[in-house]
């Protein structure tokens, strides 16, 4: 804003000098003009650079292209498939296949972490686009039904499913409490991420063990913070999905600090969630998902996360069961 000139004594204008102000700005209000014009219509060209560049823009809803962005709901504390690097910059198998799928779609994919046993919540309220979190697609999340308790907390959401994985158990390395199976949890006790499917199998397997030795359970926030509690002693196992706890006995204290033990189980599909209401932009991302496996991105991104095992050959819209 320009400061404000002080107010001078009115002055008659001749007709020749109200004529020519006229003109000038009539001038300046042109000039003007073309210049917005002008800014308009190089934004719309880089516009539509960017929609001819990315070759599934229109099969997005408008106001997800108008915007150019996809929210991403996220718990990023979940390495190898998102994590902050060194650098704090969101990394992984979620985000890097997300860049991928916003290269076919021409819209960015902008991850906003939260606590993941919030993320569908978030989604429905449209805090999210979708959630993105090595989140298993299940019956139960498909239809709204809480895991524990079978009864119906909220509409459930759809799912384009992009990578297969089980569940593992890992101990401190070289002290395996005698843990094969997740029958030999009775009586120990097992740490976990809250809301995850290794607490619901916890759960379950504890109502078989006998009386007084059920599974002590201990839920964190995030998986960091149950490696944390193990690797101190605190417990005498924790559990997450394969990718992650492998991850984490290759990367934690050197490989040093952890070993997995026994077989992965529950393999089950990843899926990336959309709202019911939403099938437009669910059907888009299962359209781009099936472009970036076809043209061998998908393999690539895997290959680079030591993932490969988990690769699907097309994507699935709710096939967990």
């Amino acid at each position: 804003m320009t400061a404000r000139s002080p107010r001078r004594p009115s002055v008659a204008l001749r007709p020749t000098a109200i004529g020519a102000l006229a003109v000038a700005g009539a001038l300046l209000l042109t000039a003007c003009g073309d210049q917005t014009n002008e800014a308009d219509a190089k934004k719309s060209k880089d516009s539509g650079s960017s929609a001819a560049a990315a070759p599934l823009a229109d099969l997005l809803p408008e106001d997800v292209k108008a915007k150019g962005v996809v929210k991403v709901g996220s718990d990023i504390a979940y390495a190898p498939v998102e994590f902050k690097d060194d650098s704090g910059k969101t990394a992984g198998i979620d985000p890097d296949l997300a860049d991928a799928l916003g290269k076919q779609l021409g819209v960015k994919f902008e991850f906003e972490t939260g606590t993941f046993d919030t993320l569908l919540t978030g989604l429905r309220s449209g805090r999210y686009d979708i959630a993105m979190s090595a989140m298993t697609d299940t019956k139960d999340r498909q239809e709204g039904v809480d895991s524990d308790t079978g009864k119906k907390v909220g509409e459930g959401v759809d799912f384009v499913d992009y990578f297969t994985a089980g569940v593992s158990i890992y101990t401190k390395k070289g002290d395996d409490k005698g843990i094969k199976t997740w029958a030999d949890l009775c009586g120990k006790k097992l740490v976990v991420q809250r809301g995850t499917v290794s607490e619901d199998l916890a759960k379950a397997e504890s109502k078989k063990c006998g009386k007084g030795k059920k599974i002590t359970l201990e839920a964190f926030d995030n998986d960091q913070q149950a490696q944390t509690r193990l690797r101190a002693g605190g417990a005498d196992a924790g559990s997450s999905d394969f990718p992650v706890a492998a991850y984490a006995v290759k990367t934690s204290g050197g490989g040093n600090d952890f070993q997995l033990v026994g077989e992965q189980v529950e393999a089950a599909p990843y899926g990336i969630a959309v709202a019911k209401d939403d099938a437009k932009l669910r059907d888009a991302i299962k359209a781009a998902l099936d472009a970036v496996i076809k043209s061998g991105e998908y393999q690539k991104i895997l290959d680079k996360w030591g993932a490969s095992e988990g690769a699907v050959t097309e994507a699935v819209i709710n096939g967990g069961k």
